[in-house]
């Protein structure tokens, strides 16, 4: 599968390159859509095993260039993100799922290589809108909803997009670095987001 999917990265690499025009040095603006696999990470407190979620994503980028190989990349995102998985709670063994949905803002460097290929990193900060959680028992339902959690976080995302002209082919990777934790007092499980995130858009 591994092998699979890299000869699949690299075909789109040898196509992006042939096809796209070089534009390097123009500034343009996107939009695009996908979805994300989402999980977490660095658990701690109550036991829990979470398994991955897959929910949408969305936005607008602005592709601003420094140079024909280096620029930068902001782009505002609406993100869904979370897990779903068991837990203990007093004793209690349940099952849950939470979708997270966030404003993402990453603020990412473009190297440019060449005209059809981009590599991007940096960070993002990411803002909670709302969050639902789903549980197979209520009696645990009121410890979630009175609880403490962060909603601005720090993140860092790695990528790259392929560039077919008007067409843009994008793959990100992003974890948090700081924990769902809010002030400390936190009784529900501690984590961090992780999500792999893949998206097709337009660009101007």
């Amino acid at each position: 599968m591994k092998k699979l999917v890299l000869i699949l990265m690299l075909v789109g690499l040898i196509g992006a390159t042939i096809n796209a025009q070089d534009s390097r040095n123009s500034p343009h603006f996107g939009l695009k859509a996908g979805i994300n696999y989402a999980n977490v990470y660095d658990e701690v407190g109550d036991q829990f095993t979470a398994d991955g979620k897959i929910g949408f994503v969305g936005g607008a980028f602005l592709s601003i260039p420094i140079g024909r190989f280096l620029g930068v990349q902001p782009e505002i995102l609406y993100s869904q993100k979370g897990y779903q998985g068991t837990s203990y709670t007093n004793g209690i063994s349940y099952k849950y799922s939470r979708t997270s949905n966030f404003i993402d803002i990453p603020l990412l460097i473009a190297l440019k290589p060449t005209a059809g290929f981009t590599i991007l990193g940096g960070p993002q900060y990411s803002y909670l809108l709302k969050q639902v959680d789903k549980f197979d028992k209520t009696s645990v339902e009121i410890n979630f909803s009175n609880d403490n959690i962060r909603k601005n976080l720090l993140c860092l995302v790695i990528g790259f997009d392929l560039n077919l002209d008007h067409i843009v082919i994008g793959a990100r990777a992003g974890w948090d670095l700081q924990d769902n934790n809010g002030d400390g007092t936190s009784t529900i499980p501690r984590y961090k987001n992780v999500w792999y995130q893949g998206t097709i858009g337009l660009r101007f």
